[in-house]
């Protein structure tokens, strides 16, 4: 997939969560590509992780309860970053063993998105815009 379409705090267009009341303060999973298990499965990506997007050279996981911004060229998407997204058994089963356990504290975040947009695969900015606000 070349780009995604980003609707405000409904997701991401075509994502088994998009538009799911559950899943709206997690519909968006952002991680850092230098946490991925590589050392498990060189080829791990996104698929394989269940993340939807993924970033080089940003500790998002420091990024917990603020706004982000992405920007790839078509204008900024701001993302509330809600919590961490832990990783569960299932990484073991799809990546290999151990690949729950190297993931702790490392498997990216869940947000909501608070803008429309368009995101392509390739260079991003990326800001932190401030606290997230709590209802």
């Amino acid at each position: 997939m070349q780009h995604i379409r980003v609707r405000r705090d409904l997701g991401i267009v075509g994502d088994r969560y998009f538009a799911q009341p559950a899943h709206r303060d997690a519909s968006v999973t952002i991680m850092a590509s230098e946490n991925l298990p590589t050392h498990i499965a060189p080829a791990v990506g996104l698929q394989q992780t269940r993340r939807n997007i993924l970033l080089r050279g940003v500790d998002i996981d420091a990024c917990i309860d603020r706004i982000v911004e992405l920007d790839t060229g078509d204008g900024p998407i701001a993302f509330a970053v809600n919590r961490a997204a832990r990783p569960c058994a299932w990484m073991d089963a799809v990546i290999g063993p151990g690949a729950q356990r190297a993931l702790r504290g490392k498997g990216g975040v869940r947000c909501t998105p608070l803008s429309d947009g368009v995101l392509r695969v390739g260079t991003a900015d990326f800001q932190v815009v401030g606290p997230r606000l709590r209802h």
